[in-house]
């Protein structure tokens, strides 16, 4: 048999926070509840192979000894009922669980009797260790007392005497208890003052647990708060500030031409519908290479696009009041053979400007010819807006207009 090493090493008082053997074939025995502490020296990467929490079954007295009008004693362990059967006549029905019956109660060497007392059967897992238990209730008489631990102690070869705090520990490792019940058992059982005794019930009773669960819980909200922002980033809330969430910048801008060149994506809460935004290079023709890059990518989210929104300039459509201006063809055609793009045409406040002037400048460009369009005039005029990103006229509106797109979407 090859022994895995105890625990002493880990700083846990154990008997049998015990892991088992393995035979000589590496045929494991049967596999158990495995406790924390056997999971920490797991981490540690030596291979572990369990079986039962605890092969031994245990006994003590559980009251304090002397003499006393009455003694118990407790069982725990996997051998409890066998026990029970051993320490009293053979053909006494076995007792009901939790309900306390007056037995007999025998050595089990001799059958002498030792006593006339109860008993009360505790099953596991419901009972304080977690594992089948069983309480013998006798005289305190010093006699009677070590007669009942001395047969109790013959009843088997797994059957020992408790540990100090054994019976606790494996409350705790069966997760009966955690660590601040367990403390708070402690303190109850040498509080010699009302205050001391009030504390110690109340954390015996899982007042610092409840405490510790709700920090706990607090924190994980948090952390997972903080994830989702890492992950996705700031979620907005269009229908409760249209217009200030609309002006939010989510990257540096520049008037400047071909300053954009990665895809910039924020997300957006637009009337009850999640929307993933994402700013692109301008479409454009151009001589530098790394700006080309971005127009490419700039194409290929347009092509992958649910919804594409091009922002044009009144400028690039009227010169001195004239039609004509300098859309880029590249831009001409995103518009015209896309159905799927929804044009704004910006910087509608300029002084002296005529919109209604403008806007048909606007649409002379964009759908003059009307062969190179997919979609009928009444469409055209359905994805086109007038607005000013400086004072916001017409983003309200447009916004609007665009909640109910999404609304009416297949």
């Amino acid at each position: 048999m090859a022994w895995i090493p105890r625990l002493r090493k880990t700083g846990i008082s154990s008997t049998n926070a015990i892991l088992s053997t393995v035979s000589s074939a590496g045929t494991p025995r049967r596999h158990f509840h495995v406790c924390p502490a056997l999971r920490a020296v797991a981490a540690q990467g030596r291979e572990l192979r369990y079986t039962e929490t605890h092969l031994d079954t245990i006994f003590a007295l559980s009251t304090h000894p002397g003499k006393a009008g009455i003694a118990v004693v407790r069982v725990s362990g996997p051998q409890a009922k066998s026990v029970l059967k051993s320490m009293t006549l053979a053909k006494s029905p076995f007792p009901k669980p939790r309900q306390a019956v007056t037995r007999r109660l025998l050595c089990p060497q001799s059958n002498e009797l030792l006593d006339k007392g109860m008993v009360v059967w505790f099953p596991g897992p419901r009972s304080f260790t977690g594992e089948d238990s069983v309480e013998f209730h006798c005289h305190g008489g010093k006699a009677v007392v070590d007669g009942i631990l001395r047969g109790i102690g013959n009843t088997g070869p797994h059957v020992r005497l408790a540990e100090p705090g054994e019976f606790s520990r494996r409350a705790f490792e069966n997760n009966k208890l955690d660590l601040t019940e367990v403390e708070g058992l402690a303190d109850l059982l040498n509080a010699e003052t009302e205050a001391q005794r009030r504390l110690a019930l109340r954390q015996a009773d899982g007042g610092l647990k409840n405490l510790y669960e709700t920090w706990r819980t607090q924190l994980i909200k948090s952390m997972a708060l903080i994830e989702a922002l890492i992950d996705f980033g700031e979620d907005e809330n269009i229908e409760d500030d249209v217009y200030d969430n609309a002006k939010r910048q989510a990257a540096i801008v520049s008037p400047i031409p071909g300053t954009t060149r990665d895809v910039v994506e924020v997300s957006l809460d637009i009337g009850g519908y999640p929307i993933l935004i994402g700013d692109t290079a301008g479409l454009r023709s151009s001589q530098d290479e790394i700006e080309m890059e971005g127009v490419r990518r700039a194409q290929d989210r347009i092509r992958l696009a649910d919804i594409n929104i091009a922002i044009l300039p009144v400028t690039d459509f009227i010169t001195s009041n004239k039609i004509g201006g300098s859309v880029d063809p590249i831009v001409l055609e995103a518009v015209r053979k896309n159905v799927k793009t929804m044009v704004l045409i910006n910087k509608m406040d300029l002084p002296g400007l005529d919109n209604d002037e403008a806007m048909a400048a606007v649409k002379s460009v964009l759908w003059g010819d009307k062969n190179q369009v997919l979609c009928d005039e009444g469409e055209d005029q359905r994805r086109l807006w007038a607005i000013s990103c400086q004072s916001g006229d017409g983003i309200g509106q447009f916004l609007n207009d665009f909640i109910k797109i999404l609304k009416d979407r297949p």
